[in-house]
């Protein structure tokens, strides 16, 4: 549909030309979805930053329209209810409500699995990143054909030294598992294409599931583009990711999965693209 305007000769009334037609998005919808628990203290936050940035993109020309997708997963305190009033208040934030509480693996396999979205991000509540290098991952998406654009950490030593070794030997282990060369393989800022979801079907329940991701995404034949951002550690609420329990888990799962992770072929060609 052309829009008229009128010229700067044209008197009231009178129709001087149109404005060109606006070029497609490049992509038709973004999700971007939060995996929370008990997060009544970053959820506004976090909807809004989400918010913002899209509607930059749109107005790029990058996406088409956007949703937010909280993932509430069984909590305790406000953020149930604070997400429903905001759903009910913008037609772009829709809820989902697990009955029972599912950890890190069951809320992102609920996040994909509602997702609507031709392209997802899924992202923690207490915006590790600003929200702005979202706009630089959906651009890399596109100059390089990417599948999936991750995120690591330019400098991660602000949430703590013991961390920072848990990680570098996680990340180094998954690399001598699966021949997987990933900076930052269990960082909250995964670009996925909703394609990469017709082959990669999740398993884990834990936080090995980034990884999961990643390894069946790659072995199935799908192309990865990683760049780093600054990193902001989390000032409220509590992070259970480098707690024994969660360590063994991941460890479990990692062991559970390796065989048959290793045994994924390439699908067709014409499968991925």
């Amino acid at each position: 549909m052309h829009r008229r305007w009128y010229g700067p000769a044209a008197g009231a009334g009178e129709w001087f030309g149109t404005l060109p037609r606006m070029p497609e998005p490049h992509f038709e919808l973004l999700t971007i979805f939060f995996p929370m628990w008990n997060e009544e203290a970053y959820i506004d936050r976090a909807l809004d930053a989400a918010r913002e940035v899209c509607e930059v993109l749109v107005e790029q020309g990058e996406i088409g329209d956007y949703e937010l997708l909280v993932v509430d997963d069984a909590s305790t305190d406000a953020t149930g209810r604070i997400a429903d009033e905001r759903a009910a208040a913008d037609r772009h934030v829709r809820v989902v409500h697990h009955p029972r509480n599912r950890k890190l693996g069951g809320s992102l396999k609920t996040g994909f699995a509602s997702a609507r979205g031709d392209l997802i991000l899924y992202s923690d509540a207490d915006l590790p990143f600003d929200m702005d290098e979202v706009v630089k991952a959906c651009r890399l998406m596109r100059h390089y054909d990417a599948d999936i654009v991750s995120a690591w950490r330019f400098d991660r030593t602000g949430e703590g030294y013991v961390r920072t070794v848990y990680s570098f030997f996680y990340n180094l282990l998954v690399r001598l598992l699966f021949g997987l060369k990933m900076r930052d393989i269990n960082f909250a800022f995964k670009l996925c294409r909703r394609r990469v979801f017709d082959h990669v079907v999740l398993e884990s329940e834990g936080s090995f599931i980034d990884a999961e991701l990643v390894v069946r995404a790659t072995r199935h034949g799908y192309k990865v583009v990683q760049f780093g951002v600054d990193y902001f550690p989390r000032t409220r609420g509590v992070s259970t990711l480098s707690s024994p329990t969660v360590i063994v888990k991941i460890l479990r799962e990692m062991w559970a999965l390796r065989g048959e992770l290793r045994q994924i072929e390439p699908v067709e060609p014409a499968s991925v693209r």
